[in-house]
Parts: structure tokens; sequence; C-alpha cells
């Protein structure tokens, strides 16, 4: 193997990885979309985790990376009583990126994972949560739910994940 080669080889490797850490092209995506913020953290996240449940949904921080909130409406996450007052304007948003030559247009080739805290989400939620995908080499975007992406999928894997 010459020297080009390996270094050919290793770009791509990491090209995979980085779409596996996803983080870049999450941040790109909710940066290109005005009613878009990334997940909150800390207490406010936990407000409004908390507020979900007041409301009767048990989701996991875990289950979305960014919310889409219209434009005429201020959200304070420090509030939670006005927290439960606009969930039902809050549309929870999870974003899986590609960067792979062979995802097409349609995504069609795109191989990514939906955790059980994702499902039960989008399952909870209904219309309230979205599923963004994001191939960053083209820039296309397609916002679909769950339900579609599991109606269109071609093969799926069954995996329990654990932490030593």
């Amino acid at each position: 193997m010459k020297p080009q080669e390996v270094i050919d080889l290793k770009r791509k490797h990491l090209l995979r990885f980085a779409n596996e850490n996803g983080a870049n092209g999450e941040l790109e995506l909710i940066k290109s979309n005005d009613d878009w913020i990334p997940r909150p953290k800390g207490q406010q996240l936990r407000n409004l985790l908390l507020a979900l449940e007041n409301s009767g949904v048990f989701i996991k921080r875990s289950s979305f990376d960014a919310l889409s909130i219209p434009k005429n409406i201020e959200i304070d996450f420090d509030d939670t009583v006005l927290l439960e007052e606009l969930l039902p304007d809050i549309t929870f948003i999870e974003i899986k990126t590609a960067n792979q030559e062979r995802v097409k247009e349609d995504f069609s080739g795109f191989f990514f994972a939906l955790t059980e805290n994702e499902i039960s989400a989008a399952e909870q939620l209904g219309d309230r949560h979205k599923v963004a995908m994001f191939n960053k080499r083209t820039s296309q975007i397609v916002i679909t739910s769950v339900a579609d992406i599991i109606s269109r999928s071609k093969s799926m894997t069954w995996q329990v994940s654990v932490q030593l």
C-alpha cells in the first residue's frame, strides 16, 4: 500500500467517525434553522423534563437534540409554569447526520441507530417529535418521523448497548 492510500483510508475513517459523533453536524443544522435551539442543559433541561412529566410525558434527555420554538414565542426555561403552558408549541427534534457518499438525495443508503429512548419519545410526543436527517456533504435536509423512518427501512438490526 502506498503512503497516500494510507492517508486516504485514514481520511475516510475520520469522516465516518465524525458522522458517528454527529455533534458538529447537529450544531451546523441547528444554526441554519431560525426557530431551532439546542437542547437546554443543566437545571433548564431538568425544568423542561419536569414540565413534560407533569403533562404525562416521560422522556429521557437523550431522546432529542434540539427544540423548534415558533418565532413569536419567548420561552424561559427557568419558569416551569410558563414551560407547561408552552409545551404544545414546542417540537422536539432528533438529528441524524450523514456524510457518506453512499447516501442518496432521498437518504436511501443512510444507516443510523434509533434508540429506545428516541422511539419512546416519538410515541409519547406524537407530532411534536421529529427526526431531522441532514446530509453534510450535500446540505440536504429531510424532516420526518420515527414512524416514517421505520416504514421506509430496508433492514433493522437490534442490539443491546451496555456501559461498564
